[in-house]
């Protein structure tokens, strides 16, 4: 295992390197002047160019550019905005409310869709399974913008339960229903996803001969068939956390949370390219440790899987 962990970790490096090498090019290679109307109506004047110009590299070559800002990376520096704010001070203070909106809306979704996958897989066609099969339909086919306004309007401006905009402190209790919205759509293929995987573990070769040894019910669902229809499960689960934290913007902004989505949003708005980068790093990083988690659990779920 200790070799495996090792190998996995190696070979993040050249990803990472990759992919955030990608994200900056696609960032500072766009054609066109980096400062245009960073200075009001007026063109900037020539000094703060010189200034900014020096401040982010921009005579260097691309490679060049990525490298330095790769060395200040590694050191804490995420950089500054060109309005002069920290970039790094900006993610610590929002970076833990979408982390908490994230991991909301992953336990919502895995409750309720792994649930509700384990019921129908049981159960084969019914009533249930055709309720399941055309909620899950229903949530696949809404945008997520039209379930968080649906929900705003009907629980606070209809029956008064929740606030329609999440407070500065973002508490749990006010999480939840933007977590639910956020995470609905993953929630329908996490339901679909067990459905499928336990239908078609039911009749596997394991699960018959746990059944012929006279093992109760309950443990032959909860010990051989759970286990091994799960892995597809958890494979979504632990890669659709940074897609979650990635995808927030709509979520955030319907919610008026103050998130990573938020500064995401503004960065594009402004073109700047520092804040951007900044934050799709930070999320390439929280892609490669889920992938490297969800690989360890596969020995842990499924005893037929040995890291050698």
């Amino acid at each position: 295992m200790g070799r495996y962990i090792l190998r996995r970790l190696l070979q993040l490096i050249p990803v990472f390197i990759g992919s955030t090498f990608l994200i900056y090019a696609l960032v500072w290679a766009l054609p066109g002047d980096p400062f245009a109307g960073k200075c009001g109506q007026r063109a900037c004047p020539q000094p703060y160019v010189d200034m900014m110009t020096a401040k982010y590299n921009l005579n260097d070559s691309l490679v060049v550019q990525y490298f330095k800002y790769l060395g200040n990376l590694f050191s804490g520096d995420f950089g500054e905005t060109f309005s002069g704010n920290s970039i790094g001070q900006m993610v610590a203070d929002a970076a833990p409310i979408t982390i908490r909106l994230a991991v909301i809306a992953v336990i919502i979704e895995a409750v309720i869709g792994i649930g509700a996958g384990i019921l129908t897989g049981l159960r084969g066609k019914g009533f249930l399974d055709n309720l399941v099969l055309v909620s899950t339909l229903f949530l696949i086919s809404l945008p997520v913008f039209v379930t968080g306004i649906v929900l705003q309007l009907v629980l606070a401006g209809q029956w008064g339960i929740i606030n329609p905009s999440v407070s500065a402190d973002a508490t749990v209790g006010e999480l939840i229903v933007p977590g639910f919205v956020l995470g609905s759509l993953s929630m329908a293929y996490i339901a679909r996803l067990t459905r499928a995987s336990i239908s078609e573990n039911r009749r596997a070769d394991f699960v018959r001969t746990a059944i012929a040894k006279g093992q109760p019910n309950r443990r032959v669902v909860g010990v051989h068939l759970l286990r091994a229809s799960v892995i597809p499960v958890i494979t979504f689960l632990g890669t659709d956390l940074g897609a979650l934290m990635g995808g927030a913007i709509v979520t955030e902004g319907v919610f008026n949370i103050n998130g990573l989505g938020g500064l995401v949003f503004r960065g594009i708005q402004e073109k700047d390219g520092a804040t951007v980068t900044g934050i799709v790093v930070l999320l390439v990083i929280v892609y490669l440790l889920m992938s490297l988690v969800v690989d360890l659990m596969y020995a842990v779920l499924d005893p037929r899987i040995r890291y050698d």
